[in-house]
Parts: C-alpha cells; sequence; structure tokens
C-alpha cells in the first residue's frame, strides 16, 4: 500500500490504530492520540521527531518526501523500540492512504 522503505526495523511489533500528520512537533504534542499504537506522518527527519513519539506513545515515524534519515535519529528510534519507514510521497498522499484502515477504530458504538 504505501511502499515504505523500513529505515530502522528494531521496533515493539504491535497493530497500528491511528495516525497523526505534522510536521509542528508542538502540534504533536498537544494533538496526537496517545494510544500507543500510532503512526507519525512528517518530513521532520531528525533526533526531536522521535523524542516527541516517545513521548506521546506514537510507535511509527513515517518520513515522507524521501528526505534523508540521519544516524542519530535511528539510533534514537532503535533505543526506543520505534519503527522508522520512509516513502516516496508527500504527507496528504500518505495520510489518505492509511485514513481507511484507521477510521473504523475511532467511530464510537
Amino acid at each position: 500500500m504505501l511502499g515504505a522503505e523500513i529505515v530502522q526495523s528494531e521496533f515493539l511489533d504491535c497493530e497500528l490504530t491511528t495516525a497523526y500528520t505534522s510536521d509542528l512537533l508542538s502540534d504533536v504534542i498537544a494533538n496526537a492520540v496517545r494510544t500507543g499504537r500510532g503512526a507519525l506522518i512528517t518530513i521532520q527527519a531528525h533526533e526531536n521527531t522521535v523524542a516527541v513519539a516517545t513521548l506521546v506513545g506514537i510507535s511509527a515515524v513515517i518520513i515522507c518526501n524521501s528526505r534523508p534519515i540521519p544516524d542519530d535519529m535511528i539510533e534514537a528510534a532503535k533505543n526506543e523500540g520505534i519503527a522508522i519507514l520512509r516513502v516516496s510521497e508527500n504527507q496528504f498522499t500518505v495520510s489518505g492512504k492509511l485514513y481507511p484502515l484507521f477510521i473504523g477504530s475511532h467511530k464510537s458504538n
């Protein structure tokens, strides 16, 4: 579906139930759903992104636009058990592809 490259593959295996798209890390802290099973869709490829993901319980970071990912980000993600994936598409496209997978998990019964 995404054709993503797995950049950091030493992560805790879990089924993702939500995603949040933002390039402003303070926005992620304030608004991302804290499930421990979410993905962050962003272009922010640096170590601070992993710190924010850890803070809010995000399990996977999807870096868009084929951005280069620095070694310190990969090492931080490895230490925290967070997956890092890289895709060539932009945040809008990736969000659109993932939206149908997660929308059912947010409906109230």
